[in-house]
Formats: structure tokens, C-alpha cells, sequence
């Protein structure tokens, strides 16, 4: 099932949508509880993963705006990188290059804030000024449904509750001057997200296909096969000493074809349209200004 964040004039709901159909049913409310936001059904849902029948013929969806499927984490998105084999070699010798062995053994994490999150056909706002060095990164985000802490890897699929697309947008030079990432990934309107989330049902984490376009010219094309560190890994890594909570964001990596990948490096400018397509999942297109 496709789950959706939608504004209605002045009001924010929950939907299940149909978007062959182009239409939408609110959620309004789950064993008996008001649903007013997508974290708080993802922890309604709990282990069941039982979601309210679909009745009716439903709401015409181009009448609603489509907001990230969770507009507000509950805390910082997990984030994964290093974590394709072909994109892992395009940066061996940049910003990978005092890691490139250890990155083998252990996942590289990292977060980006809460308040970085933007819809589909959202603008990002490049940091004029601050960093003329932008990238992006097309990636599978996973939905924790159930918490846990050290989660073990044969169990962790079960903690899933769906999947959605983030672009990790990325300031390169700030990045690397600050060798930690956490400030070159968090600026603002920098975790483009959206536009479903699709229940853990709809998607085969082993074998689910994205690709990345820039101004309409194909430049990041993977499969999740293709993953150093598979997502039960990354659940179990995630969670050793630390408690997830339902409602959490993990993205999962990027493919190679990222703009410093290229030679020369082709980063974004003002004018830009980055468009990333998941199988099973839908198409996320944002304007860069």
C-alpha cells in the first residue's frame, strides 16, 4: 500500500492513495485512536502491520498538496555512505580516501537533521555563499515500524514498516573540511523525501532498482544487489546500543554517478532539476534555486 502526507486546504491528514487512479482515502483513525501524522500510524500499526480497509471510491488526488510522508522526523535521519560498491570506487581517492579499507568492516553513519526534510516539487535552497559544491545522492530510506535495540540481522526485516525516497543532498567542500558530515548534509530544504511511503510488503530489499536523473540526462542507475552493507545489516548496526523508535528514517546509500564522481565534477547551480525514480516506490523531483 502507498501511504501519503497530504495537506487539504488548511488541513494536514494521512492517506492511503492510488496513483494509477490519482485518488486518495484519509486515515482517520486506528483502533479507536485519531490519527493526526504519519509517525504516530507507524506506531499505531505496531508488529501487526494491519492497516484500515480501503472503502469507497476516494478523494481526487491532484486536489491535494503532497507533503513528505513524514514532514517532521522524530529525531535525525540515519544516513549510509559508502555503501555501493561502484560508487564506493568513484570516491576512493576523495572523500573516502582516509576510510577506504575500515569502510569494508563497518558501515560509514551518519545523520541529517530533522529540519532538512522537503516535499516532492519542493525547491531546495542552494547555500549561496556558504557552499558552491552541491551534490546529490538518490536513495532507498527505510521506516522503522518496530523499535528494538540491538536488533539482531536474521530478525531485522521484521522491524521494517515501509520504504520511501530521500536525496541526500550534499555540500562536498564542507563535507571535507569538516571530515565529520553531519553539517555539509543538514542544511536546509538538504533531505528531499517522498513522495510515498510504501509498505514493507511492496518492496524486495534485496533486488529493488533506483535511478537518477539530472536536467533529464540519466546519471545514477543501481540495484539494491549491489549494496556492501544489505538493510538487515544496517538495521542490526544502527540499533547495537541504541534504541530505534517506530517512525525512524534509514537511507540506505547511494548508487555511483554522484556529481563528484564525474571527471570533472558536475555539481548542481540554480536552474537545476534533479529527478530520482525507485521501482515499487514512485518518482521524487525537485527544482534547485
Amino acid at each position: 500500500m502507498k501511504l501519503a502526507t497530504l495537506k487539504i486546504q488548511d488541513k494536514v491528514i494521512v492517506a492511503a492513495v492510488d496513483t494509477e487512479k490519482q485518488r486518495y482515502w484519509p486515515i482517520t483513525a486506528v483502533n479507536g485512536v485519531n490519527i493526526e501524522n504519519m509517525n504516530q500510524l507507524v506506531q499505531l500499526i505496531g508488529p501487526k502491520k494491519e492497516l484500515p480497509p480501503i472503502e469507497g471510491e476516494g478523494q481526487d488526488l491532484q486536489q491535494a498538496q503532497i507533503l513528505a510522508p513524514i514532514p517532521r522526523p522524530l529525531r535525525n535521519v540515519f544516513c549510509v555512505g559508502r555503501n555501493y560498491h561502484a560508487h564506493a570506487k568513484e570516491l576512493a581517492s576523495s572523500v573516502f580516501k582516509d576510510n577506504s579499507a575500515k569502510a569494508d568492516e563497518w558501515p560509514i553513519v551518519f545523520t541529517k537533521v530533522p529540519e532538512s526534510v522537503i516535499a516532492h516539487q519542493d525547491t531546495v535552497q542552494l547555500p549561496h555563499g556558504v557552499s558552491e559544491k552541491i551534490d546529490y545522492e538518490a536513495e532507498l530510506a527505510v521506516i522503522i515500524g518496530v523499535g528494538g535495540k540491538n536488533i539482531k540481522k536474521e530478525d531485522a526485516l521484521q522491524h521494517i514498516f515501509g520504504y520511501t525516497i530521500v536525496n541526500d543532498v550534499t555540500a562536498r567542500d564542507v563535507q571535507i573540511r569538516h571530515q565529520q558530515w553531519d553539517l555539509g548534509k543538514s542544511f536546509d530544504t538538504f533531505c528531499p523525501m517522498g513522495p510515498w511511503l510504501v509498505t514493507a510488503d511492496e518492496i524486495d530489499p534485496e533486488n529493488t532498482e533506483l535511478n537518477c536523473w539530472v536536467n533529464g540526462e540519466l546519471r545514477q542507475s543501481g540495484n539494491t544487489r549491489d549494496l556492501i552493507f544489505d538493510i538487515a545489516s544496517l538495521i542490526e548496526t544502527c540499533s547495537r546500543g541504541i534504541t530505534l523508535y517506530p517512525g525512524d528514517i534509514i537511507a540506505t546509500g547511494t548508487p555511483a554517478g554522484v556529481g563528484m564522481g564525474l571527471n570533472p565534477p558536475q555539481y548542481l547551480k540554480t536552474g537545476d532539476q534533479v529527478r530520482i525514480e525507485i521501482k515499487g516506490i514512485g518518482t521524487l523531483e525537485n527544482d534547485f534555486n
